[in-house]
């Protein structure tokens, strides 16, 4: 597989910390959640598998699909039906080591890798069979892939996938957006290949060594995305909780973002038309106070009536508006770095620290952005007395994750202090839903799925 690699996000050599299972016994929830985690440079597919199909790969009791995990000693997820998708979501993952013998010539790949072609062998075989034993039944695969990960599957100018066409004859098509089924995250690309069987595998296993070769920058928040059911609300993929049917009363839920001035314009548009968008697509209530602006800064306050169990208008309101009330600086190599300034109630920042900071280091890690809570000394003019700033720094990419990680945790915590939030009384990342967030941004782009935003800003 060495021989598929080029210059797209090409990944380093790796040596994964966590071997298989080899019978090691699970000693709590924690270490279970760590040993399935996926890592930055794990190997990950994510095959779409039709509703009618689904037993093929579970079995009675799930024997099948426990086969294939031992088999192949991969990680393999399937996510619950979402309501009006015909797709259920397969989630196979391993260590990018290529330790599992593969094809005729016993060619070693990832386990992922192998429990993917496992897992289609046995989907495929469900297809109709022909009446006539001269007629080509033909094949369509679908794989869900990220948008930051897509180009090494296309390559410059579309060769490389034209070239993949060529060499195996099938049918290769990257869909557009209002072809993605709704178990899919606003940020993934549908990936389609069709033809008959034998081709189709051909061109599925170039294409899923492309993958393997590069790993997305935002695959390790996959899991904690796609453990909830998604529905969409207002533009804003958010998830039903585990106590979804115990609908809490609504509480008003508000964030302040701090917005240099010269900005505004952007936040704002000609005539109100973006923030009056904003306002329809989110649902939430936005107040651009410029009388309250001292020196370089002014605030913008997003609010909003909210159910615990429901997705957030305000966060959904405040993902729109980050790419435009943050400040942008640009690397050398071109790259803009996002800082985005949120002014929390000192009685709040708590929930974003941790005991020994231990909750702002598992953030810090699970985006790599830069969030700090600044000194008293250096908060802005616009701050109150009883309020404290965090600072988000980063890509655009990892800015987001950021914000979404920071803002998710403070409306738990706004929700918990009142005994709405959820049954446990905490707030725990692997049921957070906002974790994905997915809608439309003005002019047609989009925001990508965990707080990604993967489309282009206007001027």
């Amino acid at each position: 597989m060495t021989g598929q690699k080029n210059d797209y996000g090409k990944r380093s050599h790796y040596q994964s910390d966590n071997p298989g299972n080899g019978g090691v016994k699970r000693r709590n929830p924690e270490d279970e959640r760590e040993s399935n985690a996926i890592g930055p440079e794990d190997t990950v597919y994510r095959y779409l598998c039709h509703n009618r199909k689904i037993g093929s790969i579970i079995g009675r009791g799930g024997d099948i699909v426990k086969q294939l995990r031992s088999e192949t000693q991969a990680k393999i997820r399937i996510n619950e039906t979402v309501l009006g998708s015909e797709e259920r979501v397969v989630i196979i993952y391993s260590s990018s080591e290529e330790t599992n013998g593969f094809g005729e010539n016993d060619d070693l790949v990832s386990p992922a890798l192998d429990a993917l072609f496992k897992v289609h062998d046995r989907i495929i075989a469900e297809e109709p069979v022909a009446e006539d034993q001269f007629d080509i039944q033909p094949v369509t695969v679908r794989m869900l892939v990220p948008a930051d990960q897509i180009g090494c599957v296309i390559g410059k100018g579309g060769q490389v996938v034209q070239n993949i066409r060529n060499e195996t004859r099938a049918q290769i098509r990257i869909l557009s957006n209002e072809h993605l089924p709704r178990c899919a995250l606003t940020s993934d690309e549908l990936l389609q290949i069709s033809g008959d069987a034998i081709v189709v595998r051909k061109a599925l296993f170039q294409l899923a060594c492309r993958l393997h070769d590069n790993p997305s920058r935002s695959q390790h928040l996959l899991l904690s995305s796609s453990s909830n059911l998604y529905k969409t609300y207002g533009g804003y993929t958010g998830a039903v909780g585990p106590n979804s049917g115990l609908m809490g009363p609504a509480q008003e839920f508000s964030l302040r973002l701090v917005c240099p001035t010269e900005n505004i314009g952007s936040v704002i548009g000609k005539g109100g038309v973006i923030i009056k968008q904003i306002r329809q697509e989110s649902g939430a209530l936005i107040k651009v106070d410029s009388s309250a602006s001292e020196g370089d800064d002014c605030l913008i306050t997003v609010s909003a009536k909210e159910v615990f169990q429901e997705p957030s208008p305000t966060i959904d309101a405040i993902m729109r508006l980050q790419p435009r009330c943050s400040e942008r600086t640009e690397k050398d190599s071109g790259d803009v770095v996002l800082t985005t300034r949120l002014l929390v109630p000192s009685s709040r920042v708590g929930c974003l620290i941790g005991k020994g900071g231990a909750i702002i280091s598992e953030m810090r890690s699970l985006t790599r952005a830069s969030i700090r809570i600044l000194s008293k000394e250096d908060l802005p003019k616009v701050a109150s007395e009883d309020e404290d700033m965090v600072q988000i720094t980063g890509d655009t990419n990892v800015a987001s994750s950021a914000l979404v990680q920071v803002t998710t945790r403070l409306r738990a915590n706004v929700f918990d202090t009142s005994g709405h939030a959820s049954s446990s009384g905490r707030y725990d990342s692997e049921f957070d839903g906002y974790g994905s967030y997915g809608g439309s941004q003005i002019g047609g782009s989009s925001y990508g799925a965990y707080g990604v935003y993967t489309g282009r800003m206007k001027p």
